[in-house]
């Protein structure tokens, strides 16, 4: 690799924010830098939730603006949703956002025409009510879905705003239910049995791969004076993530990739498709290189961020420390229940979650976030020490990655709850991934081992090694699991 440089931005959407990052790559180098970041704030019309798709635009034109020169961007989002286009390539509506209530009840329609062994031996997917396989069967018989002419899931949708060109980001359109995990390709079998037309996705794209160049009225609005290109990503955000875990070569790893969820898993060659499997409810989607993210989904900070916003409560810093003074291990939830899946009322529910198992119902705002944080380090205890079981692969390390690897009282009791070292960081996780497979396709980094290794030199970490007795642990896990 040569002492060249250049200047990579992501664009990368999570479910409570976006941002625009600009990334500087070079030998020795991997330099990131925050250049706009903006609110993801749903809105609640008539029909339902739904996101606010043009104001997260407008948002990351603003950002591009804001990034100055760069030689590529890439974009990554959250999983499972999209926009719908007419004819002509306009959007029919606002994204459905995967919280609405759509969705209710209609997993037990699908499993009437696939059962749902079939579909989980077919796909890998775990069952999640708002996988958009059951958001297409909701929306059957609608006006909308009867004028489309295309899908396009929400990174791709950006990306189709930016330069005109339609694609299906492959690690994103694993989520969907759709994609066959041994093959990379779709699942026509699933598709046919459920009546969802496949010919409504654009043909699949790969991370790496070009995705068009800035439209002129883009480059114009962002101030660009050269054609800017746009490079496919791991546009799931999870798929950047976990290419942005810094873990060594031949390192036996697992990964908690935290924000608003929490995604703990492993990443493999090949698929697990057992009925095991299917059972403990691990999903197999898919990376970047095409490796496969076996991971469980975990209600992640999305618990605490509700509480704060039912309490009017903005100091997550006086929380935390609350919560450290507050009694470990008094009462846990099963924070991989759907049962705090939608908004409103969290406290009261996490309370009556804890009633209805005989324990202590917290108190203060303190013990509610100790509660909140002994069940993640618990629930990521159990989706780490099933992984290694069902996929037959110890780990002797676990990475964390995202926003709750700055949370060091979470970091703390994740290592004590898996009995396992936690490295915690990148925070930015997902904009490294995404800088990073940008940069290895302008040839400035070689491979994804390598990727990680110029992670580990440059980018600031911190070890918690475990402490204490895993058998209060045990205790605290058989209250949820009776």
């Amino acid at each position: 690799m040569s002492g060249r440089t250049k200047a990579f931005a992501a664009v990368d959407l999570g479910a409570s924010s976006g941002r625009v990052m600009v990334g500087r790559v070079g030998r020795d180098l991997l330099d990131l830098t925050e250049v706009q970041r903006f609110p993801n704030r749903p809105c609640r019309l008539p029909e339902g939730l739904r996101w606010d798709i043009l104001a997260l635009y407008s948002g990351i034109l603003d950002g591009l603006r804001a990034a100055g020169p760069v030689d590529s961007v890439g974009v990554d989002s959250w999983a499972v949703d999209y926009g719908l286009l007419d004819a002509d390539g306009n959007l029919l509506g606002p994204p459905v956002h995967y919280r609405d209530s759509r969705t209710e009840g209609v997993a037990e329609r699908v499993w009437e025409k696939i059962p749902s062994e079939r579909l989980y031996a077919e796909t890998g997917v775990q069952y999640a009510p708002f996988n958009t396989l059951y958001q297409l069967v909701a929306a059957q018989g609608t006006a909308q879905l009867a004028a489309a002419r295309r899908l396009l899931l929400i990174p791709d949708l950006i990306t189709y705003w930016l330069t005109g060109e339609q694609g299906t980001e492959v690690t994103n359109a694993s989520t969907t239910q759709l994609i066959d995990p041994r093959t990379g390709g779709w699942a026509p079998g699933v598709a046919e049995a459920v009546g969802v037309d496949l010919g409504l996705f654009a043909p699949l794209r790969r991370p790496g791969d070009p995705a068009g160049t800035l439209l002129p009225h883009v480059r114009e609005y962002i101030g660009a004076s050269a054609p800017v290109p746009v490079t496919a990503v791991g546009s799931h955000d999870t798929a950047s993530a976990v290419a942005g875990v810094p873990a060594g070569r031949g390192e036996r790893y697992a990964y908690i990739c935290t924000g608003t969820w929490s995604l703990a898993g492993l990443e493999l060659e090949a698929p697990v498709l057992t009925e095991a499997s299917r059972a403990a409810n691990f999903t197999n989607e898919l990376g970047v290189d095409g490796t496969v993210r076996y991971l469980r989904n975990i209600m992640g900070l999305w618990l605490l961020q509700e509480c704060m916003r039912a309490w009017g409560e903005s100091d997550v810093v006086g929380l935390l420390r609350k919560a450290a003074e507050a009694p470990g291990l008094r009462s846990v939830v099963d924070a991989s229940d759907t049962a705090f899946l939608a908004p409103d009322r969290m406290p009261e529910r996490i309370a009556e979650a804890c009633r209805s198992t005989g324990q202590p119902v917290p108190s203060t705002r303190g013990e509610t976030t100790r509660c909140i944080l002994d069940s993640l380090a618990l629930a990521h205890r159990r989706a780490i020490d099933e992984a290694q079981r069902l996929a037959d692969h110890p780990v002797d390390v676990v990475y964390m990655v995202g926003g709750a690897a700055r949370n060091a009282l979470l970091c703390r009791l994740t290592a004590d709850a898996c009995g396992l070292p936690v490295v915690a960081g990148p925070v930015e996780a997902a904009a490294l991934g995404n800088v990073l497979v940008q940069a290895r396709a302008y040839g400035l980094v070689e491979d994804r081992a390598a990727m990680r290794e110029l992670l580990a030199r440059t980018q600031p970490s911190r070890r918690y090694e475990p402490s204490g007795d895993r058998a209060a642990w045990d205790a605290a896990a058989r209250r949820i699991e009776a």
